[in-house]
């Protein structure tokens, strides 16, 4: 099972384009002609220069290798450079890859990925939510409105979810962290009084902030929403500020989330040292399927659970439900239901009644659509995701669009 062909379909979901505005998809063939699928979650440059990236990081650390060494290669890219430490944009690239070598290994054998994680732990895996407009809403005064919001939630609710995720108190600026408005402190807790108005006890609330704010401002904010009871406060301070977060932690009743923009147990080691009360892996960045495992073994040991996150296409996705499938600490997986991502792969597991059944098929189970895939290639120099520059407005309020391709 040596590695020996690399492939990178650069796709670019249609509008809305949930899940960013491209994803960056290996498929990686052995001398014996298995092939493997991954997923690159890595949005600090560009898709031109992150090919380069992959293409140097399989060259370097993987081709000729024995798809079955993952601890072997990932401990070659770790300490790149001179380096062993983590460096997102190498970590984000052999994460892909790494992926793709376990959907090898499980052809090889006949047997799901999570069976060689540890096996079956959870028959069916916890699903969440991320809150999109409603067809009868506007699209966008949808962002900012608690009702509409409230609305969303519902319907997800009717379908069988138990938990949603928002984010109101933007802005999502390069000016991280600052102190929130006082109106958009107001608005997160009308958010949170909206949506727990329309779902009552039927599901949980989770408040997602991507790292904008001092640990005075995540306080402040914390306060006003804990009457609604939230699970779980994402990403309170800027993800490398550890201390930060333990100011956080220990100030507010609510379990403070943290991880999509770490990478690497070592990462996350420190998070779960400083506070952090559930571990969101984005396992296209955070090193793979077995750093994940790691990762998830750390957590358990601190007492603490993992959420795997996700903000990309169902390549990751499949991955995330492996691993759920093989955590005793699982709460949850985030979920992006879209057709795009349904058209993309085949075989991609489905969300039903709120929950997503173990995968029986070997590998990860899902095949790519070329055709669906060459249809829409990336045509914009634009990253993944992008913060603003503007700061705050403390005049007019702030609102983020959800993440949707502009």
């Amino acid at each position: 099972m040596r590695l020996k062909d690399l492939e990178i379909f650069a796709v670019a979901p249609p509008p809305p384009g949930w899940g960013g505005r491209h994803w960056q998809i290996v498929r990686v063939t052995t001398q014996d002609g298995i092939t493997g699928l991954g997923e690159v979650y890595a949005s600090a440059l560009g898709v031109t220069a992150m090919r380069a990236a992959i293409e140097d990081v399989f060259a370097r650390h993987m081709e000729g290798e024995s798809a079955e060494n993952v601890e072997l290669m990932f401990r070659r890219a770790y300490s790149s450079g001179f380096t062993q430490r983590p460096d997102p944009t190498v970590m984000g690239a052999f994460s892909g890859l790494e992926m793709a070598c376990w959907d090898i290994m499980g052809k090889a054998r006949g047997r799901p990925v999570w069976a060689l994680l540890g096996g079956r732990m959870n028959e069916r895996v916890r699903a969440y939510t991320y809150l999109y407009p409603e067809p009868q809403h506007d699209p966008d005064r949808f962002w900012v409105d608690a009702d509409m919001a409230g609305e969303a939630a519902a319907a997800r609710v009717a379908e069988g979810w138990t938990a949603v995720k928002f984010d109101p108190a933007g802005p999502y600026t390069i000016r991280g962290g600052h102190m929130p408005a006082r109106s958009d402190i107001a608005l997160s807790a009308a958010f949170c009084a909206a949506i727990r108005g329309a779902v009552g006890n039927r599901a949980d609330l989770l408040f997602g902030t991507h790292g904008q704010f001092v640990p005075g401002g995540a306080i402040r904010l914390a306060k006003a929403i804990e009457p609604h009871d939230p699970l779980w406060f994402e990403e309170p301070v800027p993800p490398d500020d550890l201390p930060a977060l333990a100011a956080v932690a220990r100030a507010t009743s609510i379990p403070v989330a943290t991880g999509e923009r770490l990478t690497t147990k070592a990462e996350f080691a420190a998070a779960l040292a400083h506070g952090a009360r559930i571990v969101q892996p984005a396992l296209g960045r955070a090193g793979g399927l077995w750093e994940g495992r790691k990762i998830a073994v750390l957590a358990e040991a601190a007492g603490a659970q993992i959420a795997p996150h996700l903000y990309a296409g169902p390549v990751e996705w499949a991955a995330n439900v492996h691993l759920a499938v093989s955590c005793p600490n699982l709460l949850m997986v985030e979920a992006i239901e879209s057709r795009f991502h349904d058209a993309l792969v085949r075989g991609r597991p489905r969300v039903e009644n709120g929950f997503v059944e173990a995968p029986t098929a070997p590998g990860l189970g899902i095949e790519l659509d070329e055709a669906v895939a060459a249809a829409h290639p990336v045509t914009r120099d634009r990253l993944h995701l992008e913060m603003q520059e503007a700061p705050c407005d403390w005049q007019n309020g702030n609102a983020f669009a959800g993440g949707s391709a502009d």
